[in-house]
């Protein structure tokens, strides 16, 4: 049995264009799976760039910062473009990029980089605590003489005038009022009566004088 040239021809034709056709899907197909998660970090923000992912399936991004979330689990399709402020620190923070990709294990990506400290900011060591050492018993102490205070004179009060003295002075002596006033003549009531006592005193002292004169000649 022969089969026609022309057959052959046909056959060949078909078989050709096939392989041209796949090949044209698989290198039409290799562009729009490449996910490429390209991402940066710098002392400041982070910065995501996502592209070339399958839209019709649900991929997934989270970035974390010294395991604390900065970006919560966010869904995109294609692609996603995207800046995120980072924490004032002043030590390195170490920050975490992770992609899942919705058509494969193999389309998703786990990297990790460190945000540097910006210039100007220090960082700060941590204190470490002071090493305490257990404290010696102390000898005791000799009990100390209790101390003397100065004691001090109380100032005596100057001495105030009585005022007692200058009511103890003899008052003078005020006219009664129902006398008459009279001048003073040099004579009173009472000058005749000394002069009696004088009489009497002399004359007293001569009898004396007579009686003792009697009796010493008497004794002659």
């Amino acid at each position: 049995m022969t089969i026609p040239r022309r057959s052959l021809r046909a056959a060949g034709t078909l078989a050709a264009a096939a392989v041209v056709g796949l090949t044209g899907v698989v290198l039409t197909a290799g562009p729009a799976a490449a996910h490429t998660p390209t991402w940066d970090v710098t002392c400041t923000e982070v910065s995501l760039h996502l592209s070339a992912y399958n839209d019709r399936v649900t991929n997934q991004v989270t970035v974390t910062v010294d395991g604390k979330e900065l970006l919560p689990t966010e869904n995109f399709g294609k692609g996603l473009d995207k800046k995120i402020d980072l924490p004032e620190h002043d030590k390195a923070l170490t920050v975490h990029l992770s992609v899942k990709a919705g058509d494969g294990e193999r389309y998703s990506k786990e990297d990790t980089k460190t945000a540097p400290v910006c210039e100007g900011q220090t960082s700060t060591p941590t204190p470490t605590p002071p090493e305490t050492k257990p404290s010696e018993p102390s000898e005791p102490s000799e009990p100390s003489e209790p101390s003397k205070s100065p004691t001090t004179s109380a100032p005596t009060p100057a001495d105030t005038p009585s005022e007692t003295a200058s009511s103890s002075a003899p008052a003078a002596a005020t006219p009664s009022p129902s006398s008459p006033d009279l001048a003073e003549t040099g004579s009173s009531s009472a000058t005749p009566i000394i002069g009696g006592a004088a009489v009497a005193v002399l004359l007293a002292g001569g009898g004396i004088m007579w009686s003792v004169r009697k009796r010493r000649t008497a004794q002659h």
